[in-house]
């Protein structure tokens, strides 16, 4: 059976879609995906430490210490089920108000699929071939932008 794992890197502020990239589907390729994307981000020109919001399957130490190598705060939702588990995730970064903010704007991510599911190409695709998928996935992220930047900017519709 053949299947994709499509990860993208989100600005948080007005939910536009800044990377993208397609794999084969692995545990850790997502963590992967996830840094190599931030390695070839451009860099912001804001005074503020860029921040990266994530859900709890990337709450591992060499993750974590990765993407603070690279030059960005991680705001990874804590994974701390039972005792046995600890979060690499210090109470430093839990504190701060844009913890809670990065936590509610991540879900902003899964609009995008959602949308590429349903109007874009992506619910059921009929090519083969990872750089095919990766060209397709990447065009549909930029249409979302596109309605996206429509809703952001408030302009009215052609008519």
């Amino acid at each position: 059976m053949l299947s994709y794992q499509a990860s993208v890197v989100m600005e948080n502020r007005h939910g536009l879609i800044v990377g993208t990239d397609v794999r084969s589907p692995s545990h850790h390729d997502e963590r992967e995906a996830a840094l190599e994307m931030l390695t070839i981000l451009e860099p912001i020109g804001r005074r503020k430490r860029p921040t990266l919001g994530a859900d709890k399957g990337y709450d591992t130490d060499d993750f974590v210490e990765a993407v603070r190598g690279l030059g960005f705060t991680p705001h990874i939702s804590p994974n701390v089920h039972g005792r046995r588990f600890r979060s690499a995730i210090d109470a430093r970064t839990i504190r701060h108000e844009g913890f809670a903010i990065s936590q509610r704007k991540r879900k902003l991510v899964e609009e995008c699929f959602g949308w590429a599911k349903v109007v874009g190409v992506l619910r059921k695709l009929h090519h083969r071939g990872r750089d095919l998928v990766g060209w397709i996935f990447t065009f549909t992220s930029a249409a979302y932008n596109l309605v996206r930047l429509r809703r952001i900017i408030g302009a009215q519709p052609c008519t």
